[in-house]
């Protein structure tokens, strides 16, 4: 299919989630299913994104079925260690070494295409757009996916320290409607209903990192930042045309807990979604 004009694909994350929109790509990628002129990652969708771009078929559920099963990514006697709960610097090994990257092919795509992973900085607690090139790819996938207080909570990237991109605009619409898109396709891994309140972890995390008031501030704000972000997808503007597939409950697998069949019934789901939306479109 070829490019539409002003059209951007956005990817949420979601940790495990992303089995979700992982399923969505394969889909788009079994139809040839390829009108978008930018892209747009955050923390895992970054990753599934990054294997959709190098048409990598099944990779991208091969990496979450990796994972899932090392021992070493996650451990709950790490929570409080510098290296947090969730490494996620075993993403980067994984894509260098056992599900290997195409980054060549990627970069074709990225050459005639913007693509952009979100994160946030740092210094500032305001969203940063990184561009990810052949030698920082891998490091602009980790910075986007730097949870605080479940990941080792920061990540260097080209000078700058940022963390998660889902802390400061997990469904940067806005962004891309203010780059120029005028039609944006969304594949969210919460339904659209979905809209967060102040939780323990919120609070914990913003006590851990007092120190730090800033980083703080973004962990505590968290929640009302996706809500503002949710309401924008379903309130654009008149010249913004913007389409979400979104799960319509809450998906099996868990953003840090998950089991190899709540990964595949996730990806399943996904699969069928996007293969119904392509379909419809024809």
């Amino acid at each position: 299919m070829p490019d539409q004009p002003n059209t951007t694909l956005i990817v949420e994350g979601g940790g495990f989630k992303s089995a979700f929109t992982t399923g969505i790509l394969d889909a788009f990628q079994m139809t040839g299913f390829r009108p978008f002129n930018r892209y747009l990652g955050i923390s895992g969708g970054s990753i599934a994104l990054s294997y959709f771009l190098s048409e990598q078929y099944r990779f991208g559920l091969a990496s979450l079925l990796h994972l899932a099963q090392d021992s070493n990514f996650t451990a709950f006697s790490r929570i409080f260690s510098e290296q947090g709960y969730m490494d996620i610097d075993i993403i980067g090994a994984v894509a260098r070494e056992q599900i290997v990257f195409d980054l060549l092919k990627a970069m074709k795509v990225s050459l005639r295409h913007p693509v952009n992973f979100v994160a946030t900085d740092e210094l500032t607690g305001r969203a940063a757009y990184l561009k990810p090139n052949r030698t920082n790819w891998m490091d602009a996938i980790i910075a986007s996916s730097a949870i605080p207080f479940f990941t080792k909570g920061r990540h260097n990237f080209e000078g700058n320290t940022y963390v998660d991109g889902g802390c400061s605009d997990p469904l940067p619409a806005r962004w891309a409607y203010q780059q120029g898109a005028r039609n944006i396709l969304v594949l969210r891994t919460w339904p659209r209903s979905m809209r967060f309140e102040r939780t323990w972890t919120d609070l914990a995390g913003s006590y851990y990192y007092r120190a730090d008031p800033i980083l703080s501030n973004i962990v505590d704000r968290g929640h009302a930042i996706y809500n503002e972000c949710a309401d924008f997808l379903e309130n654009p503007p008149d010249d913004l045309n913007i389409i979400q597939l979104a799960p319509v409950t809450q998906l099996a697998t868990g953003t840090y807990l998950n089991s190899v069949d709540s990964i595949m019934k996730d990806y399943g789901l996904g699969l069928d979604t996007g293969l119904q939306y392509v379909a419809g479109l024809i």
